[in-house]
């Protein structure tokens, strides 16, 4: 065993033990597996079944997309996954919301750079600026006219956020909503994922990486062992499906080893506080798990006041993914978001499905 290799497999240790330990310590607390597996039978590849296509961000990285719904529906969604995710993760929005409004909304999902079928960007690029850019881009490419409402999560909330500071004309012409989803606009270090920022393992982690990416990405397993215990422990809390589980695995291990540690920085050094007031006449939504150990629901009532159309939800039990593990709340709320913000009309649900804050 060569000592960068060796010296892998005892980072991966610690932090395994480490970062884990210390998300568990703090309240972390997965049931698996659940006492039955509701989504056994789902079809988690329903996406690749929608419309394909490519937009090059400013510095030439193609970022994937997928549309659903009639290039000629009112009003288009637009969704902006999180860090270490894809756009899969949003699979029962995609599953459910396309019934639920038919022919009214069209949907567009993408994958942020770096993460899912996008390109590998550069290091100087992973920064949260320029995902407000790539997140522009996609925007115009894909709906040149038209209302536009933006979906959020983690990563892709505070890539909203990026947006809106850099593109306020864009904003105001053209974007009638926003949701975010389990996200922050500043303060990350003082947040949850502090704790994973400031692990000495995750120190380690990144030295190996810009020793040698190519040796740490050969040897995927052992890189694993650092990062996943800490973002698949704080992904959820309480009973969880298997199915659903090993989806988000799957989501999580397939992320370059490269990304994961380019955009640990940036997220480090996040702040688009000056977005907020730019927000403040457009109808958002602001939804935080009571159990997310990355994003504290404290982040979300921050965000909350800053935005006075908002609706501010606390989702009792949920963790860092709760449009996963309670999509139907999720898409309850993002239902009520598209009303308030006129794209579409009411229809009747059960509004004590969503519990607000």
């Amino acid at each position: 065993m060569t000592p960068l290799r060796g010296g892998l497999a005892t980072v991966g240790v610690v932090g395994a033990l480490a970062g884990a330990h210390a998300l568990r310590r703090a309240g972390a607390h997965v049931l698996w597996p659940a006492r039955g597996d509701d989504y056994s039978d789902d079809d988690f590849g329903l996406i690749d079944a929608d419309r394909a296509g490519t937009v090059l961000a400013a510095d030439g990285v193609p970022l994937a997309t997928r549309t659903c719904g009639p290039d000629d529906a009112p009003v288009t969604v637009i969704f902006v996954h999180g860090f270490c995710n894809s756009m899969e993760s949003f699979h029962f929005q995609r599953r459910d919301l396309e019934k639920r409004w038919g022919a009214q909304v069209r949907l567009v999902l993408f994958d942020l750079r770096g993460h899912g079928r996008s390109g590998m960007p550069s290091t100087a690029s992973c920064t949260v600026a320029q995902l407000g850019h790539d997140l522009a881009a996609v925007l115009t490419a894909t709906t040149p006219t038209g209302p536009v409402v933006l979906v959020g999560h983690s990563l892709g909330g505070m890539a909203i956020l990026a947006a809106a500071a850099r593109f306020p004309e864009l904003f105001a012409a053209r974007v009638i909503g926003i949701a975010l989803l389990s996200t922050t606009a500043a303060e990350v270090t003082a947040a949850g994922i502090g704790q994973l920022l400031r692990n000495p393992a995750i120190d380690g982690f990144r030295l190996a990486v810009r020793a040698s990416p190519a040796l740490v990405q050969a040897g995927r397993v052992t890189a694993r062992h650092v990062i996943t215990p800490l973002l698949h422990v704080s992904s959820f809390h309480g009973p969880v499906s298997p199915t659903l589980s090993r989806f988000t695995t799957r989501m999580i291990d397939r992320t370059p080893v490269e990304t994961i540690v380019k955009f640990l920085e940036a997220i480090e050094l996040h702040d688009e506080s000056a977005a907020l007031p730019a927000l403040a006449g457009t109808a958002a939504l602001v939804l935080g798990g009571s159990r997310d150990l990355v994003i504290p629901f404290r982040n979300s009532r921050a965000l909350a006041a800053a935005l006075p159309s908002s609706e501010l939800i606390r989702l009792e039990g949920a963790a860092h993914m709760p449009h996963l593990q309670y999509p139907e709340i999720v898409n309850t709320a993002l239902d009520r978001l598209l009303v308030r913000a006129g794209a579409i009309g009411p229809m009747p649900h059960d509004a004590s499905e969503v519990a607000g804050d």
